[in-house]
């Protein structure tokens, strides 16, 4: 492989026409200069300049070499500032629930991005119990959840009202109840199931939505009642179910394997943005 300072001396030479100005240019000595050639030229196995013209110039092979010279060395500088670009070489893994994933949350996670051009974020939004899951199987760096008690490995958890609700628009139900859920194995599911059954109710699963949104556009179009965050039902055109009222608060932890280092300091940005929520 021919070495590109050597490359690189031949070039400067054939361009400065001689190897004085070459020297200078290259921040060296004309001693070293032509000692770099004759190495070139030892390596090719042939005269690469012919050392007598004034302006010096290329030989014939010489002047064959110039253009691959000239393109290897560009590759170089090529391969050097991609390498030299770490924007994304390393990730950090997040899941957060769909509603936690709102526009204060965003902010967080860009302005870190920008801040650590070197990580990317992956972020996953989804149902907790199956965030939880995939924290639990190492899918994850940091992830925020829900469940009924915060784990004992948390950095953070908060308490999150919950209450049942209906469309601003509803009618009195009828007799059985329509109710708005989540698919099976989603957390609010049971709760809704046992209140039902425990107050001797009828009921029917009108409509399951396998996100926030779905369930949260169904209530408000009036397919029937369900028990959603207070915070996030507030923001849409719905009302609190006189009947059923309240639940009890769900617990919103903050979780994360590495507790110094970029992690770190993202869970605390994240904990700031549920502290101004749920603090």
């Amino acid at each position: 492989m021919l070495d590109p300072r050597l490359l690189r001396a031949f070039i400067t030479v054939v361009d400065a026409g001689s190897f004085t100005l070459a020297a200078e240019r290259l921040n060296s000595t004309q001693s070293t200069v032509s000692q770099q050639l004759a190495r070139l030229e030892e390596a090719t196995g042939a005269v690469l300049i012919e050392r007598s013209a004034r302006p010096v110039q290329p030989t014939a092979v010489g002047e064959r070499l110039l253009g691959y010279a000239r393109r290897l060395l560009a590759l170089q500088q090529e391969a050097q500032a991609a390498l030299g670009d770490t924007a994304g070489v390393a990730s950090i893994r997040i899941g957060v629930p769909e509603d936690i994933m709102n526009p204060a949350m965003a902010a967080v996670f860009a302005g870190f991005a920008a801040r650590h051009r070197g990580i990317r974020l992956d972020v996953v939004s989804g149902l907790s119990r199956e965030l939880s899951r995939r924290y639990r199987a190492g899918d994850f760096d940091i992830a925020a959840v829900k469940d009924y008690e915060p784990g004992a490995d948390c950095r953070a958890s908060f308490r999150e009202p919950m209450a049942w609700y209906e469309s601003a628009d509803a009618p009195d139900w009828p007799n059985p109840i329509p109710l708005v859920t989540f698919p099976p194995g989603g957390l609010y599911r049971d709760v809704m199931f046992e209140r039902i059954e425990r107050e001797q109710r009828r009921w029917y699963v009108a409509f399951s939505g396998s996100s926030l949104s779905n369930v949260l556009t169904a209530v408000e179009a009036g397919l029937g009642v369900s028990l959603l965050p207070v915070g996030t039902a507030r923001q849409h055109r719905l009302r609190l179910h006189e009947a059923l009222g309240t639940e009890a608060a769900i617990a919103v932890s903050l979780y994360s394997w590495e507790g110094d280092g970029p992690a770190a300091e993202l869970v605390g940005l994240m904990q700031a943005v549920l502290t101004a929520r749920f603090g």
